[in-house]
C-alpha cells in the first residue's frame, strides 16, 4: 500500500480533530478545520453513525495517520507492543514514539513528523555517531541523536538553532541547546504521552 500523498489536511477533518500533521501550523487560524468543521466529500448525505467496528477503524486510522506510519508496519508495531510485557496498548504508544523520526520531532528538530521523516530519509542525522536513514529505526535509552556535520548548512538546522526552548521537550529525552544533541533517557510512560489516542480501541480492533 502506498503512502497519503494527498492534502493531509482532509485527514483531519474527516477525523474532526487536530492531528497535528503540519505542525505549529495547525495552531494558526490557516489550518483548515477552523474554517470548515464538515468531513470531505459530498455534503447532502445525513452522517451515519459509527459502528463499534467503524469506530475502532477510526481510531487506529487515527494513530496511523498521526505517525505516519503504514498499515504493514503499524502491524508490525503492534506485534511487537503485544509480545512485549504490560499493557499492549501502552507498549504500543511507545513503540510509536521510539521510532527516529518520532524522536527528531520531539527534539524540535523538524516542524513536523512528516518533515522530521524527511530529515532523517535524506541522512541528515547520527545516531550514537552512526548514519541513520531509517525512519522506523528504534531508539533506546542512551542513544544520542544529533546533526550529522554537513547538515548543519541547512535552513532547518538554523531554524532550530534559534527555536531551542520555543517547544518544549519531553521528559523522557534531553537536549542540549547549545551543541543541537538530543539523548534518550528512558523509555516514555504513558503519562508522557500527550498523543490524542485511545490505545484500548486499537487493541479492540486487532482482537476482534
Amino acid at each position: 500500500m502506498a503512502r497519503y500523498v494527498g492534502p493531509v489536511c482532509r485527514l483531519c477533518r474527516r477525523q474532526d480533530e487536530k492531528l497535528m500533521l503540519k505542525g505549529q501550523r495547525c495552531l494558526t487560524p490557516k489550518c483548515p478545520l477552523e474554517r470548515r468543521h464538515a468531513p470531505p466529500g459530498e455534503q447532502h448525505r445525513r452522517p451515519r453513525k459509527l459502528s463499534e467496528y467503524g469506530i475502532r477503524l477510526k481510531e487506529k486510522q487515527k494513530a496511523r495517520h498521526i505517525y505516519g506510519v503504514l498499515e504493514r508496519q503499524f502491524r508490525r508495531h503492534f506485534a511487537d507492543a503485544r509480545r512485549r510485557p504490560g499493557s499492549t496498548g501502552e507498549n504500543l504508544l511507545k513503540v510509536l514514539e521510539l521510532r527516529l523520526d518520532n524522536a527528531v520531532y520531539r527534539l524540535g528538530f523538524a516542524d513536523s513528523r512528516c518533515q522530521a521523516r524527511q530529515l532523517v530519509r535524506h541522512g541528515h542525522f547520527a545516531v550514537n555517531g552512526h548514519k541513520v536513514n531509517i525512519p522506523s529505526y528504534m531508539v533506546t535509552p542512551g542513544d544520542t541523536i544529533a546533526w550529522r556535520e554537513k547538515s548543519k548548512q541547512l535552513v532547518q538546522y538554523d531554524r532550530a538553532a534559534q527555536e531551542v526552548g520555543s517547544r518544549p521537550v519531553p521528559s523522557w529525552l534531553s537536549l542540549d541547546p547549545e551543541t543541537l544533541i538530543g539523548r534518550v533517557l528512558t523509555e516514555p510512560s504513558r503519562d508522557e504521552i500527550d498523543s490524542i489516542i485511545d490505545e484500548h480501541l486499537i487493541v479492540e480492533y486487532y482482537s476482534r
